[in-house]
């Protein structure tokens, strides 16, 4: 099941209730035609993988969440695990592919 997060408290909360799990937080918006295409995937995967925590934050209506997480582009996922940020997609644009580190 994916978690609806509208503030930086109801984050805090869901971090620390999940423990040692990862978590896994989608940045989006309502508007946004790609993060209304990738919410069956996610809810999905929040099915299946049941040792994973999910959550979903609206950057409209959480600005806050979004500006501290340095959102720019949306979708947007990041992972955390005991509570501190541990990958952000943005991040996987910069990771070099295999096939150019092996040419």
């Amino acid at each position: 099941m994916v978690q609806n997060i509208r503030d930086m408290d109801e984050l805090k909360a869901f971090l620390k209730a999940a423990g040692n799990k990862l978590v896994v937080i989608e940045f989006s918006a309502k508007w946004c035609g790609p993060c209304k295409r990738i919410y069956p995937v996610f809810h999905a995967m929040s099915v299946q993988y049941r040792s994973v925590m999910f959550a979903n934050v609206d950057v409209d209506n959480a600005r806050e969440l979004a500006q501290t997480y340095h959102i720019k582009a949306v979708p947007t996922f990041q992972l955390f695990k005991q509570t501190k940020k541990r990958l952000s997609s943005a991040q996987l644009l910069r990771v070099p592919s295999l096939e150019s580190s092996h040419s």
